[in-house]
């Protein structure tokens, strides 16, 4: 009897480990093929894009859910994210990683809308799509192996966190938001971006963790982090034509 009840719980153990790496593994597949398709970059959909055009005064739950929304469908953010954190295993580096990714993309978010800092949107999308190249080329080691150097992760994070809130600040500036409540309602949108990434950090983190128990974790590691690498190559190649014939 007792043998048996032990059998049954490992036996759904291993069906929860088994369908929790197959819905990562989905999921992230799921991911790069959006990418391919409607998903470049960070677009407005339609009853977004109406509430913007219409929106009068403060109105800081609309903008709060907006920016949430926003970095849940902003899957260039999302893949930036998961290369930073994939190698991250104590929970003081993922806190200061994403902290650097926040103050950076916060400055830019604000004074890029603020200040009408005018910049091109395909431009700065090809830029976070390099972001998205870059850490996956670094999580696999390219930068010691290929050129015997390695940059500061750190700054680099920061760096690229600044072209990111210029991303999200050129999708705003599509809009003529008004004076009247504008900082309120940046700011609102700023906390939803927050809200959003900690949203999806919290899942992000908690596949991966428990990926990391299974022997797969390294031998697909190789092949998680060179998707990533391709995600940002067409993210770049579709911002640079889109660009190009301007």
């Amino acid at each position: 009897m007792l043998s048996s009840q032990v059998g049954c719980r490992l036996g759904l153990l291993f069906v929860f480990r088994s369908g929790l790496l197959f819905g990562f593994r989905s999921g992230l597949m799921l991911l790069l093929t959006l990418i391919s398709t409607t998903a470049f970059a960070h677009g407005v959909d339609d009853s977004t894009r109406s509430f913007l055009e219409q929106n009068t005064g403060v109105q800081f739950i609309p903008f709060l859910y907006i920016g949430a929304k926003h970095m849940l469908t902003g899957y260039d953010h999302l893949l930036f994210l998961l290369g930073v954190i994939f190698f991250l295993y104590r929970s003081r580096d993922v806190l200061l990683y994403v902290t650097m990714f926040t103050i950076g993309h916060s400055i830019t978010l604000l004074w890029g809308v603020l200040g009408n800092i005018q910049v091109n949107a395909h431009l700065i999308d090809a830029i976070i799509g390099l972001s998205v190249v870059y850490k996956g080329f670094d999580n696999l080691g390219g930068f010691k192996r290929l050129l015997g150097w390695q940059p500061n992760t750190r700054w680099a994070v920061l760096i690229f966190g600044l072209f990111h809130g210029f991303g999200l600040a050129t999708k705003l500036q599509e809009f003529q938001l008004p004076e009247e409540g504008l900082l309120t309602n940046l700011l609102a949108f700023n906390i939803g971006v927050e809200l959003g990434q900690f949203a999806a950090l919290a899942f992000i983190l908690i596949a991966i963790n428990f990926w990391r128990r299974l022997p797969s974790y390294k031998r697909f590691a190789t092949f998680t982090n060179t998707l990533l690498m391709s995600a940002g190559f067409m993210l770049m190649g579709y911002q640079l034509t889109g660009f190009a014939v301007l």
